[in-house]
């Protein structure tokens, strides 16, 4: 059972009684005490003991410290030493408390954060600063838990149980009664509600409200992930009933309300085990030689209804999951995959940014509004890029000038690439390269204007019928990801300035991206300095000029994945909100998210408000939106966090079949504790703990990135190569440890 603290007494007189008391008034400074109330929260109840209390209650309050608002009540003296901030634990049990607008962090000891967990909202009160400036205060009150549901292993005994949680940089196990264990077994993963902590108990109380199974097995992996972050697995039996129920039907009176594009030729490029068509493509050449492009989105606020239990569920979801083995879905599967899913041959309700663009890739005209669109074929990735190959090769007969109107076309039912037998109708083939053709001068104009590359390497497995991970490979990005990319960029840009430039302002929802922070570039600086690259950061412009140089200089190289990732978090966070400043990462005054309202609840709001405004009524209310914004923002920030997750996940177990070889890695990180090491071959990361060097005594050497013998003079530093075997491949933990063989030294033959 949790333990009763007593209070230490020596003669009879109570130690710390003066901080013991101020602590109290502290962590209730709104709620006034008496001795008897003092008396019970130290444990004492003697004479003795409450006299010692009264005495010094009248010793504070004579210098001060505390205040007599009423007879006999006291609290403690107002101060504007309390601050309200955020819990931050460190993996070591230190905690630090993060206040906007102070400097500094506020150092809590252990013994001072009274029950704060990692995340949670506190009060805080400073009660002094150490040497060098360093704040150190007490956690006075808790208020907001952080979360209530974690993650961890259950330990069964004959009258209670223990719940161990990791990811969280928890002090405590949960308690739980034998009565709240839900069948769960010792051993289990276990998904535990913590229900409330008693003042003297050292563990919170909770009950188990799901068993996720046996450590180390997928699902139980899996489900673990999505549980550790409070994303659902599964849609609520009512929310099914209501999706499956929608009229999914086309109707003639709904396609009267719209732009009718059924007869214009339009496609949609994805990847090849895509099963949501969010996007399609039109194109047609005018009488003027001009283009009409379309861009057409998936009318989900057709269906999604504001004040609905599915729109509820959709926003508090606020985006579909990318697990290494699944997708956990926004929307329900009749709509996800069917009724907004943009597949070929079937007519859609669409939502369209369509542009007339000259030769040069200029805007001349735009509109935006609803339509019914009907999709000519479906190309995967791989489909449309041999198309722009094969064109670019000469090897295809693919001519523009070649059709007169593209809108006389066949489609053939079956669209199809093998090699280079292709059947796809002439008129899609040539869409497609003249789109590309446009794409490029687009993409060129955004970089001349300081849009940054991130064109980084995607790991992917190959997984069998039971989610084992039989290989891998790098997924990159080629010329038809990027002309689907800039023309979801033309549209989201076109869509929040038409917004954004119109008088009186209206309440919108803008995709942001501020500046760098200057002293994450300076700290990019100095390690890319280690492997012979260099930047420009006298200004904006000439930063995300270096940038793009020092993207496009690693590509190919063996520390590319290391740069990319650690200038993907030099950059700030993306985020939504009402407040528009631009987006530093695209190089656009005017940014938003129009195109996959199927996966972002964020498109979705986007729909409504431009529709609202296309329709001349009044602007939203700038409030709500900004609150669905931020929680949109924290769901995005979570959803990629358990990506991150199962991605690690999967390469640990991938790695479990190749314990007996030996990989060629890179040095990605150097820590006090150990030596991080990213293997070539794969992207797998792993650590050499410096405790498991055996040759040497090895020291971090902060300032060089490195750690080095002290006998020996042997150094490993960040971008080496070594040579490395697994030591230990944890499912649980998601850890791989390896184990140092030395530099690598390339064979010459």
């Amino acid at each position: 059972m949790p333990k009763r603290n007593k209070r230490r007494r020596k003669n009879n007189k109570i130690e710390g009684l003066t901080s013991s008391i101020l602590a109290i008034l502290r962590k209730n400074h709104s709620q006034p005490f008496n001795y008897k109330q003092i008396a019970a929260k130290l444990g004492v109840d003697d004479a003795s003991s409450r006299n010692q209390i009264i005495k010094k209650l009248k010793a504070l309050q004579g210098k001060g410290d505390i205040q007599e608002i009423e007879r006999g009540k006291y609290i403690v003296s107002p101060s504007k030493n309390y601050h309200t901030g955020k819990m931050d634990i460190t993996g070591r049990g230190r905690g630090f408390v993060i206040v906007e607008g102070l400097e500094d962090d506020i150092q809590v000891s252990n013994k001072n954060l009274n029950k704060a967990l990692n995340g949670d909202t506190v009060e805080v009160y400073v009660f002094k600063r150490k040497r060098g400036g360093r704040m150190e205060g007490e956690v006075t009150k808790i208020i907001e838990r952080k979360r209530t549901e974690f993650v961890g292993t259950i330990q069964v005994s004959d009258k209670f149980a223990f719940v161990e949680c990791m990811g969280y940089n928890m002090y405590t196990d949960i308690f739980v009664p034998k009565s709240k264990i839900n069948k769960a077994e010792d051993g289990d993963k276990v998904l535990v509600k913590m229900e409330g902590w008693e003042e003297h108990s050292e563990s919170p109380l909770g009950s188990v409200l799901k068993v996720l199974g046996k450590p180390g097995e997928h699902n139980t992996e899996i489900h673990s992930i999505l549980a550790q972050y409070g994303l659902p697995y599964e849609f609520p039996y009512e929310v099914e009933k209501y999706a499956n129920e929608l009229d999914t039907r086309i109707h003639k009176d709904e396609i009267k309300k719209r732009r009718d594009m059924r007869k214009t030729l339009t496609f949609t490029i994805d990847p090849k085990d895509a099963k949501d068509f969010d996007d399609a493509l039109s194109f047609e050449v005018l009488e003027n030689g001009n283009y009409e492009i379309g861009i057409h989105i998936a009318d989900v606020s057709h269906y999604v209804k504001p004040g609905t239990l599915l729109d509820d569920e959709a926003y508090e979801r606020a985006t579909s999951v990318y697990l290494v083995d699944r997708v956990v879905p926004m929307l329900p599967e009749i709509l996800s995959n069917n009724a907004c899913s943009l597949r070929p041959n079937e007519e859609k309700y669409t939502f369209s940014a369509v542009f007339e663009i000259n030769k040069k890739a200029e805007v001349v005209n735009k509109w935006f509004g609803r339509t019914v669109t009907y999709s000519d074929a479906r190309f995967a990735y791989e489909e449309a890029q041999e198309i722009i190959e094969l064109n670019e090769n000469k090897q295809g007969n693919v001519s523009l000038s070649a059709v007169e109107d593209p809108s006389k076309r066949t489609i053939p039912s079956n669209v199809s690439l093998t090699g280079k037998q292709y059947t796809v109708a002439q008129p899609i083939a040539e869409a497609i390269v003249e789109m590309d053709r446009l794409a490029k001068i687009l993409r060129k104009k955004r970089m001349h204007a300081g849009a940054i590359s991130f064109d980084k390497v995607e790991v992917k497995f190959i997984l069998d019928d039971n989610a084992n991970p039989e290989g891998v490979y790098f997924k990159e990005s080629k010329d038809a990801n990027k002309l689907i990319e800039e023309f979801m960029l033309l549209a989201n840009r076109s869509v929040a300035e038409f917004i954004g430039k119109q008088s009186p302002k209206k309440t919108f929802v803008y995709r942001v991206h501020d500046e760098p922070d200057d002293e994450k570039i300076a700290a990019l600086e100095k390690i890319i300095k280690q492997f012979g690259y260099k930047m420009d950061t006298r200004d904006k412009k000439s930063t995300a000029a270096s940038m793009n140089k020092l993207l496009k200089d690693v590509q190919g190289k063996k520390e590319q994945n290391m740069i990319d990732t650690i200038a993907i978090r030099t950059m700030s966070k993306a985020q939504y909100t009402v407040h528009n400043i631009g987006h530093y990462g695209l190089a656009f005054d005017y940014y938003t998210h129009f195109t996959s309202p199927i996966r972002r609840y964020p498109d979705v709001m986007v729909h409504r408000l431009l529709q609202r405004y296309l329709d001349k009524k009044e602007s939203a209310k700038e409030e709500t939106y900004e609150d669905r914004c931020g929680h949109s923002t924290e769901m995005e920030i979570l959803a990629t966090n358990a990506e991150r997750d199962s991605i690690k996940y999967m390469q640990v177990k991938y790695m479990q079949d190749h314990k007996d070889e030996e990989f060629v890695g890179v040095i990605s990180g150097v820590t006090e504790w150990g030596i991080y090491v990213e293997i070539i071959q794969n992207k797998c990361e792993g650590m050499v703990r410096l405790q498991d060097l055996d040759d040497d005594h090895y020291e971090f050497d902060k300032e060089n990135f490195a750690v080095v013998g002290q006998k020996t003079h042997n150094a490993y530093v960040l971008g080496d190569e070594v040579l490395v075997k697994v030591k230990n491949a944890d499912l649980v933990r998601k850890h791989l440890d390896f184990t140092m063989l030395g530099h690598y030294q390339e064979q010459a033959f």
